[in-house]
């Protein structure tokens, strides 16, 4: 089977010069659970974990999955949350031990594909469902519930390495192995990462971000506020 460049977008092995294709490793879900923090209780829908088959992702979730909080991790913008399987490599030498697919709460593990520079307003075709690109993750405590370390989302923060949230553009089913083509780029440059990166590090870049027109109107006020 033939691959189209938008399928390779930055998929190179440099050290064997072969075009690796950008695949979903698995699907993740997960219900919400409470746990202890802090003496409190607290629910949290960031445990998740591998599902077989084909799963339906439709309106603001993949079905067998639930956020516990919809204005910061859920809802139409963050329907799901897409992080890289290298990610999870690096984080596991960062860490010491293996982590499994879904240890960052995330609903698609992705192989071969850039997910920290993907464009804000990119779309992904990924079995008979599109997804675009809206925003990348901003750590909360709860990330460092999930990861046994209360300093992890400052960590997480400073790595550079967000991951992209998604809205769902056309509903359908995917499962693990389903290649992922993107079908848009927009012309601007706002990636996620640039975004990430004005958020925690640089507000100089804050300005740029508005030349992306598919910036939320969440972070299009954040933008306007802070430039």
């Amino acid at each position: 089977m033939s691959s189209s460049p938008s399928t390779l977008r930055c998929c190179m092995d440099p050290s064997h010069h072969v075009a690796i294709e950008a695949r979903v490793t698995s699907v993740n879900v997960g219900t919400v659970r409470s746990v202890e923090h802090r003496g409190r209780t607290v629910t949290t829908g960031i445990f998740k974990a591998p599902v077989a088959g084909r799963v339906t992702a439709s309106g603001v979730n993949v079905v067998g999955d639930d956020q516990a909080d919809r204005v910061n991790h859920g809802g139409p913008e963050q329907a799901l949350y897409a992080y890289a399987a290298e990610d999870i490599e690096w984080w596991s030498e960062q860490v010491g031990r293996s982590l499994e697919p879904g240890t960052f709460g995330e609903n698609l593990t992705t192989r071969g594909l850039d997910v920290t520079g993907a464009l804000i307003g990119e779309r992904w075709r990924i079995g008979n469902a599109v997804f675009e690109v809206t925003a990348p993750r901003i750590p909360c405590f709860k990330l460092g519930i999930r990861l046994g370390d209360g300093r992890f989302p400052q960590r997480f923060a400073r790595a550079g390495r967000p991951g992209a949230y998604l809205r769902i553009a056309e509903p359908g089913d995917i499962g693990a192995g389903d290649l992922i083509t993107v079908e848009h780029r927009p012309s601007h440059d706002v990636t996620v990462g640039l975004v990430a990166r004005a958020y925690h590090d640089d507000r100089s870049l804050v300005e740029h971000l508005l030349e992306a027109p598919q910036l939320g109107a969440g972070w299009r006020e954040w933008a306007l506020a802070h430039r």
